[in-house]
């Protein structure tokens, strides 16, 4: 096998040295991002599911039961949250410094939109709240990040696939503003966010032809297909059929040249970097399932495999966050 010639411009992360005796930490206070990820593929899966058994016909038990599961699980992280956020506010510029955390912190709030998507149908009122919250928090975070990014220098600069999901992650907004009756909102989401993930998509193409992406980093390149799913079911709510059909082609195309590298993918082994694997399943077997015809049978059967990956991905990681080891390995910073 030849080496490949581009050069690597990416760093892996370097993980801090443990301390002997290790100090005693306040609860939460080095709450870990990266959980978040991992959570944010439940609530797309739990969407998804529903949206399957809509289409086949049978009762939304199973998917009413995720549902809830999933925006408990989101619910109790991100207090948890905010609680090392109440304890240092600075805490969260320091966690957008490091990929695991500026993605994760992301997810947070796009957690919250996919949650408002999920209780719109029992809870108008509640999701309107919760969208609003969120797209504010997620503005919140793009602001600091644009701060942060002009201050690196142009090494710290460089494109990668996060950035869907700080400047792209609005359109998760779109169908729990369809489903509350916002479609003014949901339209202007779309048209504001398609250029920014094309401008994404091009700019990371470039850059992948001039550097490849170590092995840690690699599950990351999984996220380019969430716009692209995400995009396309909100143009299939907004009617917009012909626009729908070919962002999911973009999606499944994308997708389908991200599992034919699997093995290259996921060469460094199981690492919290695989949360980011799971929510671009999901949206795309929603947007699969949307779309109807013969792509609703493929968006069932993805349902089926995004729901055993994320179940298995987030007991993984949360195992690691239960004992401590996440923080660590993901450089989470302490409140």
């Amino acid at each position: 096998m030849t080496k490949d010639p581009r050069p690597q411009r990416f760093a892996p992360p370097k993980f801090p040295a443990p301390e002997f005796p290790p100090r005693r930490i306040a609860p939460f206070a080095r709450m870990p991002p990266a959980i978040f990820p991992p959570i944010l593929g439940l609530l797309g899966a739990a969407l998804a599911l529903r949206l399957g058994m809509d289409a086949l016909g049978h009762p939304q038990g199973p998917g009413e039961v995720l549902s809830g599961v999933a925006i408990g699980a989101w619910a109790v992280l991100t207090g948890a949250y905010c609680i090392k956020l109440w304890r240092r506010p600075g805490v969260v510029v320091e966690d957008l410094r490091v990929l695991p955390g500026r993605s994760g912190l992301a997810a947070m709030t796009m957690g919250g939109m996919a949650a408002a998507t999920l209780l719109a149908p029992f809870a108008p009122a509640a999701a309107q709240g919760l969208l609003v919250l969120a797209l504010v928090g997620h503005a919140v975070l793009g602001g600091l990040l644009i701060r942060l990014l002009a201050r690196l220098p142009p090494d710290g600069r460089q494109v990668n696939p996060t950035l869907h999901l700080s400047f792209v992650g609005f359109i998760v907004a779109g169908p729990a503003a369809m489903a509350v009756g916002w479609s003014g909102l949901a339209a202007a989401l779309f048209w504001l966010t398609l250029p920014v993930a094309v401008v994404i998509w091009g700019l990371s193409a470039r850059q992948f032809a001039r550097a490849v992406p170590p092995a840690p980093l690699r599950p990351l390149l999984a996220i380019h297909v969430a716009p692209a799913a995400l995009l396309s079911s909100v143009a299939t709510l907004l009617g917009m059929g012909w626009l729908a059909t070919g962002l999911l082609a973009v999606g499944v195309l994308l997708a389908v040249a991200i599992a034919a590298a699997g093995r290259w993918l996921l060469a460094a082994g199981v690492t919290p970097m695989w949360g980011a694997l799971t929510f671009p399943m999901a949206v795309l077997a929603a947007a699969l399932i949307r779309r109807g015809g013969v792509g609703q049978v493929a968006g069932l059967m993805l349902t089926a495999v995004a729901i055993g990956a994320v179940l298995a991905i987030l007991w993984w990681v949360g195992q690691r966050w239960r004992d401590g080891r996440l923080s660590a390995i993901t450089n989470a910073a302490e409140a």
